[in-house]
């Protein structure tokens, strides 16, 4: 009953924020304050009953979300919570993120207080289970999904840095032991940010996810991780990092501190992904305990549906880009005038932007696809792989058709085109990194 009333009470306080006279008083922000801080102390409490029942437990495996049951149509229609969500990022995304983008992709460095802001969306709280004091309450990787297009609607690289967390805990909740979780998630809870990132990709050609340099071996103390990963977020401050190296010759994940002895970092900026302050992470002789290796030695990690998942979530942060590039075409060429008319008026034009709608539109259906089938347990490998190709495919020609349509401004940092193809360029070079 605590809950419905918790539930009624977040939807009276949403629609209340998202109405008229909310805007014409000026109460939308305190309103959506209100729902954002009730709703996380209504779940804090929730959380602290149901674990003190979880403790009675005798188990060392971890929380696990449900999946969804299955469906016998496929549908792309969003819940009333869905929608109320893409609702929220978008407006964030509009509204705080997309004016900061510029700046922080100049100083290669983020905004000083956007991870503290961004906490506000609650998007920690969502990757934790209610039983551990979040707010989730079935895994959802379509919901995942449409976040990441919202916020890189914004901007690809803030949004990135946003997610880089959700990620870490997206994986400890699926994959972690209930040690592991208990350590560890309080930190997505804390009132401060907290820096957290998978580091999978490594610095040499024709690096592929099942074919790690990166080592662990066992111990007395636990393991022994040697290798160097790069293209990791942060700037060397992140409060723990994910790490792929393989043992026994098989991949695995294994949970490093970031002030773990041995851990060096080297800032190494990249074509795109400026603000999220990317280099090279060196572990020489890193120690890290027995408790390290996601999900314990007889664990049900999946390596591989944890790379599919991250390339689906590379995938979705592009078709928010792309989107972002076609909203932005669109009156541009309505009102931009070449020889007495709108260039739209010239087919050539008109023919570039249509194709923009329709391969956006394919790479989402494509992406949806996939996460939809991985939210209710089926197997999603190869419409991941399909959606991946796709997208880092036409990522590509939309960015550079949008740096083509606008001309010699798609060249300049006036215009976000140029900002837009840098990043977008990301997707055919990256592996993984990220986890829905």
């Amino acid at each position: 009953m605590a809950k419905d009333i918790q539930g009624l009470g977040l939807g009276l306080a949403s629609r209340f924020a998202g109405s008229r006279w909310a805007e014409k008083y000026g109460l939308r922000k305190p309103a959506e304050r209100i729902a954002y801080l009730s709703t996380r102390a209504g779940f804090k409490f929730a959380g602290e009953m149901m674990q003190k029942r979880a403790q009675k437990q005798d188990s060392t495996r971890g929380e696990r979300l449900p999946e969804r049951k299955p469906q016998a149509l496929f549908d792309l229609s969003l819940s009333e919570e869905q929608q109320m969500i893409r609702d929220s990022v978008r407006s964030y995304a509009e509204e705080v993120v997309r004016g900061l983008a510029h700046d922080a992709d100049e100083n290669l460095q983020l905004p000083d207080s956007y991870l503290q802001d961004a906490m506000a969306l609650g998007l920690n709280l969502f990757s934790v289970p209610e039983s551990l004091g979040g707010a989730a309450q079935s895994y959802s990787p379509t919901t995942s999904a449409i976040i990441a297009e919202e916020l890189a609607w914004g901007d690809f690289t803030l949004a990135y840095a946003a997610l880089a967390p959700v990620g870490v805990a997206n994986a400890l909740v699926r994959w972690g032991t209930q040690q592991q979780q208990q350590r560890w998630l309080p930190l997505w809870l804390a009132e401060q940010p907290v820096t957290a990132a998978i580091a999978l990709q490594e610095p040499h050609p024709l690096f592929a996810p099942d074919k790690l340099t990166c080592s662990a071996k066992s111990n007395k103390q636990g393991y022994v991780l040697n290798g160097v990963k790069t293209l990791v977020p942060f700037a060397g401050n992140a409060d723990l990092y994910l790490v792929a190296a393989l043992l026994n010759g098989k991949p695995q994940l294994f949970i490093v501190p970031g002030d773990s002895h041995g851990l060096n970092f080297t800032r190494s900026p990249a074509m795109g992904l400026h603000a999220a302050a990317t280099g090279t992470l060196t572990l020489d002789k890193v120690q890290v305990n027995v408790d390290a290796l996601l999900g314990g030695e007889d664990s049900d990690f999946d390596y591989r549906a944890f790379v599919d998942l991250g390339q689906l979530h590379w995938c979705a942060l592009a078709i928010g880009t792309c989107q972002a590039a076609l909203d932005y075409l669109i009156p541009y060429c309505n009102e931009r005038e070449a020889f007495g008319e709108p260039i739209s008026h010239r087919q050539s034009v008109a023919f570039m932007i249509a194709n923009i709608a329709i391969e956006l539109e394919s790479m989402r259906l494509l992406t949806w696809r996939a996460a939809a089938l991985a939210e209710q347990g089926q197997p999603f490998h190869r419409e991941a792989y399909l959606a991946h190709v796709l997208c880092a495919d036409k990522a590509m020609e939309i960015g550079t058709n949008a740096v083509q349509l606008l001309g010699g401004h798609g060249f300049t940092k006036e215009h976000p085109a140029e900002r837009w193809y840098r990043d977008l360029r990301i997707l055919g070079c990256v592996n993984s990194g990220l986890h829905l």
